[in-house]
């Protein structure tokens, strides 16, 4: 496999951009050093799909470094390995299900917050302001009350914080300094971000811990609020029947919780951010997804059954997805044994960076792959058209479990505000001053900015 040494200067400007580039020049599978550790990088998608899809078994481990060790202690689904990952996956699918996930239950609401957001932006009164925070707290009382049976007040201290922190977390870990720390561990005790990081966690451990107990003392087996009660329930049986060696034991159900929470806000607020951005900087495809809502839907709430009838705004929200890119080295990966992969030869135990990002701008895949072309998924009669390279939820065995949550909530909120709210920038301020550049985090953000949300009459 080529490889070479990325300087550190290099590798921090813009990792994923960084070595997008370098596959220019080395090939769609390559091996670069970070620092001592070896790292194989996937380009394409041809190639991430061979690697993910094709052969699941051998590339479906997580690779759980320093910085997401201290975060997760290798519990819970996202970033935890072997039986313990199978049977935490397995459980949280089920049950996040049961709970409605990607159904009419959850449908029901995301209507209900949706309303709950919109009075939120209508405080504004048309100024300019900074979406995060609202959008956020939206997104995340979906997931809360799938996990916990209820949904929070934007008022809650403890629920403000928790999301606050969580999202700072998952922005504070892909900086450099985390960077850093991954590759050399004996950094850890000189590096604030390190800090701000447990900080974060033991607080927001506590919250969790509360709200947990509070369900804990009005258990009732016969009738589940949450995923949180149907761990509790699984806990107290494995216990009652004496089971050694359970996987339904507190640290699961803490990093469970937490993996649920962040990826369930961070993710969708994200994406949905970055939509209405590009709504803001794209006035005339916003002309257009408006004059589509007005003419299917007019003046009622829209539902998911609309998605089939509204094939540009359906298009739109799967461009923004693809251009927004936001997990554009996807989450590392690590082999599970030994593997000739497409010729080379790579060791059990490897490092595994499957490009997202070169998947969802693959120039073999797609006609405009730096610009927002929402005609990528419309035919030529403007119908609504898959596409195989998208895959902003990764694919395989660790494929996004809250994918079928997250597309109905994208739109769903998208649509909704879209009927509701002309999206613009503030004024003297000009759709070019809007960058698509993002912020790194572990996800890409928008990078700041303020919009003006205008009710439509």
């Amino acid at each position: 496999v080529a490889h070479f040494n990325l300087t550190f200067c290099d590798l921090f400007v813009n990792v994923f951009l960084c070595v997008l580039q370098l596959s220019k020049t080395y090939g769609n599978i390559f091996q670069v050093f970070l620092g001592p550790r070896k790292t194989v990088v996937l380009v394409g998608y041809k190639t991430v799909k061979e690697a993910l899809v094709n052969h699941a078994e051998e590339f479906g481990d997580r690779d759980i470094g320093p910085g997401f060790r201290i975060m997760n202690r290798e519990h819970g689904i996202v970033f935890s390995n072997g039986e313990n990952w199978k049977e935490m996956r397995r459980f949280a699918l089920s049950n996040l299900r049961d709970f409605g996930m990607g159904k009419r239950g959850s449908e029901e609401k995301i209507i209900e917050e949706i309303q709950y957001l919109k009075g939120e932006f209508d405080k504004f009164e048309e100024k300019p302001f900074d979406t995060t925070q609202p959008v956020n707290y939206a997104v995340s009382n979906i997931i809360s009350s799938i996990v916990y049976g209820s949904r929070f007040e934007y008022t809650d201290p403890q629920f403000t914080e928790m999301v606050d922190r969580a999202n700072e977390n998952v922005r504070v870990a892909g900086s450099t300094s985390m960077m850093l720390y991954n590759i050399f561990p004996w950094l850890g005790p000189f590096l604030k971000n390190k800090k701000i990081i447990i900080h974060n966690i033991l607080q927001n451990r506590q919250q969790m811990t509360n709200l947990i107990n509070g369900l804990l003392e009005t258990l009732n087996p016969h009738d589940r609020r949450g995923f949180v009660d149907s761990f509790l329930i699984s806990k107290q049986s494995e216990e009652k029947s004496g089971k050694k060696d359970s996987y339904f034991h507190q640290d699961n159900l803490m990093m469970s919780v937490t993996n649920l929470f962040v990826a369930g806000t961070d993710t969708t607020g994200t994406t949905l951010r970055w939509g209405l951005m590009l709504m803001a900087k794209y006035p005339h495809i916003q002309d257009r997804v408006q004059e589509e809502i007005d003419r299917v839907i007019g003046g009622r709430q829209p539902v998911v059954e609309d998605r089939k009838k509204l094939p540009y705004t359906d298009a739109v929200i799967h461009e923004t997805q693809r251009l927004a890119n936001i997990v554009p080295l996807s989450l590392p990966h690590i082999t599970s044994c030994d593997v000739t992969f497409n010729g080379y030869f790579i060791k059990k135990g490897t490092t595994v960076v499957p490009l997202l990002t070169s998947v969802l701008k693959d120039p073999s895949e797609w006609e405009k792959p730096n610009s927002f072309y929402p005609e990528h998924f419309l035919d030529e009669k403007g119908q609504f058209v898959k596409r195989d390279a998208f895959i902003p939820f990764s694919a395989g065995r660790r494929v996004c479990l809250g994918e079928s949550l997250a597309r109905m909530e994208l739109f769903l909120f998208f649509t909704s505000l879209l009927q509701s709210y002309r999206f613009t920038t503030p004024p003297g301020v000009s759709g070019d001053d809007l960058d698509l550049k993002g912020v790194v985090g572990i996800t890409l953000n928008p990078s700041p900015h303020k919009l003006c949300a205008i009710r439509r009459s």
